[in-house]
């Protein structure tokens, strides 16, 4: 229970995931359909507002940008919990890697840091983002599908 990892591979070149990935505008259509505040760009903050089923709002902080290679950010993993000081919280680390495939581009998606998460949260938003990674990587291949 340490990490997550999804691979997929999406019938659509690097370019158009890379930009469903990186683009602020096109990520709040596929990723959490509310909306997001901010550019993807090394050392940014970007808020996003999302519902309450959801997971509720939340920043990602962008770690590091390779076009068409790699995206990384940190967030505090699981759905907000407004009894929680995330400022003392720790934060997971998702990557977004890229490669050419047959047929398309392979992503490797990987989330992990859960076991600096508290044994009293840990089980709890590791079931969260693992079950909502399932979601968000079938809302991504659909995205990238219909921006043929």
């Amino acid at each position: 229970m340490q990490s997550i990892e999804r691979k997929v591979l999406l019938r659509a070149p690097r370019s158009r995931v890379w930009n469903a990935l990186t683009d602020v505008k096109k990520f709040s259509q596929w990723f959490c359909g509310d909306s997001v505040e901010g550019v993807f760009a090394p050392g940014a903050k970007v808020h996003v507002k999302a519902s309450a089923e959801q997971g509720g709002n939340f920043d990602i902080f962008v770690q590091e940008m390779q076009p068409e290679h790699l995206f990384t950010w940190r967030w505090h993993p699981g759905a907000h919990d407004p009894s929680l000081d995330y400022a003392k919280e720790p934060t997971t680390l998702v990557e977004f890697k890229l490669a050419d495939a047959e047929g398309g581009t392979l992503l490797t998606l990987t989330e992990s840091g859960f076991d600096a998460i508290s044994l009293a949260r840990r089980a709890k938003v590791f079931g969260q983002n693992n079950q909502g990674w399932d979601e968000q990587v079938k809302n991504l291949e659909r995205y990238v599908d219909q921006a043929a």
